[in-house]
């Protein structure tokens, strides 16, 4: 799996990973992409991702299960087996970290815990991912929907309340995504700690623990900042920003216009563009907390003259002037987009189909960039089971 011309940031590292669905898969693609070697330890039924499909790639393998599962190995073993279940132990005992998902207390049932696995490997990282941590919240499901519901994210999420808009899930598993950051974070720095001959904890490794709902309250950023500070709850207020304007989306002549106007100046060049540079020098809309405050007479004020024209005439004019503006992509066009920008969005590896042939398969690219040691797609998505037989339980 090993590129001789680029090995990778973390080359050398190894994982077992015994987790499975979202969260976890995506910490250790992330990891896998910056060089390590990550195992995938799957029950014989597999990664429950691999079913849910379609739609499929390629080569037949679900989406979901693809989009976070290149450049892993993949491995069998039943942890209610009990030789399998020492297979694993050995694996454990082999690497440098060690990261799973499962209920809390599970792993220690199959003597797969952190303390068991550091007497033997004391320079472990072992991670851990829950829904709601190891004490009180151990029995709790960990399911993304469910942390965006009682997390308070859906509270936030929707149509504005004044206009009756009921609380909505983001369209993505968005707060498992941002625990696998988290988990990837959390992991790096205690290798760091373990790797650094000045550090309390030398030559150790430790145990990282990271929370769904931990994740989602770190990312709800101002909401969460100002709800501490006022004891007021946000509420939903659409596509618009609580505490910025305009910065919401508008309606053109065809389609939506996303407006960011976070300064003085940038709001005095959209209305220089608009045809209303008086707007600027109006008491009601000379500063953002002015503007805050008179929110749905500028937002009446800046769509009657947007609808005058198509989308695409307002944001090239916009551009040009410095002010922010972008239309309302779907998932294609903002990877087209991206793509136009040479961020090259896009990842290919080669996989073999059912019938023999090579296939190209394509994901999203990790958007982490090092300039010496970037990441690398040395491996598609693995079958199941499909490194059996390797020697995978040696250095």
């Amino acid at each position: 799996m090993s590129d001789s011309t680029n090995r990778g940031a973390l080359a050398g590292i190894r994982v077992a990973d015994f987790s499975r669905v979202l969260a976890g898969p995506h910490a250790t693609m992330i990891l896998a992409d910056l060089g390590a070697d990550v195992i995938k330890i799957e029950s014989p039924e597999g990664d429950g991702t691999r079913q849910w499909r379609p739609p499929v790639n390629a080569v037949g393998q679900s989406t979901y299960f693809a989009g976070v599962n290149r450049g892993k190995r993949s491995v069998v073993c039943d942890l209610r087996d009990a030789d399998d279940r020492a297979r694993a132990q050995r694996l454990a005992a082999t690497a440098d970290v060690v990261i799973e998902n499962f209920k809390p207390g599970t792993m220690e049932r199959f003597g797969l815990g952190y303390e068991a696995i550091a007497e033997e490997n004391p320079g472990v990282v072992y991670c851990s991912i829950s829904g709601f941590g190891d004490t009180a919240g151990r029995d709790l499901p960990g399911y993304d929907l469910l942390v965006q519901a009682v997390g308070g994210l859906m509270s936030i999420t929707g149509g504005a309340d004044a206009d009756g808009g009921e609380p909505t899930k983001v369209g993505v598993a968005l707060v498992d995504i941002l625990t696998g950051l988290n988990a990837v974070i959390g992991i790096q720095a205690a290798l760091r700690a373990r790797d650094s001959a000045d550090s309390p904890t030398a030559g150790r490794g430790q145990h990282v623990r990271v929370t769904l709902l931990g994740s989602l309250l770190s990312a709800l950023a101002n909401q969460a900042s100002s709800t501490l500070e006022t004891g007021v709850s946000p509420g939903r207020m659409g596509n618009a920003h609580p505490s910025i304007a305009p910065y919401e989306t508008f309606a053109a002549a065809d389609q939506a216009i996303a407006l960011a106007v976070g300064t003085d100046g940038q709001f005095a060049r959209l209305c220089e563009v608009l045809g209303e540079p008086g707007l600027a020098a109006d008491p009601r809309f000379a500063d953002n907390p002015s503007r805050v405050a008179h929110r749905a007479e500028l937002r009446a004020r800046i769509e009657a003259r947007l609808v005058s024209r198509p989308a695409a005439e307002w944001i090239d004019a916009l551009t040009a002037a410095n002010v922010p503006a972008g239309r309302v992509n779907t998932v294609s066009q903002a990877i087209e987009l991206a793509a136009s920008l040479g961020l090259d969005p896009v990842a290919e590896t080669e996989a073999t189909g059912p019938d023999g042939e090579s296939r190209a398969l394509r994901s999203i690219a990790t958007p982490i960039s090092l300039s010496a040691t970037p990441a690398r797609y040395s491996a598609p998505p693995p079958a199941l089971g499909e490194h059996e037989g390797a020697d995978w339980l040696t250095r």
